[in-house]
């Protein structure tokens, strides 16, 4: 079975930094691109950050850049989310996302993407 696994959100306080991470079981990541979204409570889910196969290309939500970086090891089969400087306006569940057929490059629109993990939880508050 396909699946993408979200990890590493949790709560933390405005400032703080987090590191998620997005593993794929019953595929490899290595031949597509990976998107970042989150969706707030009351709001529509939006593109945070997506990344090429290669990683030569990356892309960042305005409302996130210097503050987010993305980065991949295709070895472990694992795409990363570095997260700092959080604000409460970061308060989202997290998903990644990727399409094989046809393999997704950089995206930042859902519709790109037809694998979504479960998403994971990241709260700023103090």
């Amino acid at each position: 079975q396909l699946q993408l696994v979200e990890s590493g959100g949790g709560l933390v306080q405005p400032g703080g930094s987090l590191r998620l991470s997005c593993a794929a079981s019953g595929f490899t990541l290595d031949d597509a691109g990976i998107g970042w979204f989150r969706q707030a409570p009351g709001k529509e889910r939006e593109g945070v950050s997506c990344i090429s196969r290669t990683g030569s290309s990356r892309n960042y939500a305005d409302s996130v850049k210097g503050r987010f970086t993305i980065s991949r090891d295709n070895a472990k089969n694992t795409v990363y989310l570095e997260m700092n400087s959080l604000k409460p306006e970061d308060t989202a569940v997290y998903y990644c996302a990727t399409r094989k057929r046809p393999p997704v490059m950089c995206a930042m629109a859902e519709y790109d993407y037809d694998y979504w993990g479960q998403g994971t939880q990241v709260t700023v508050s103090s």
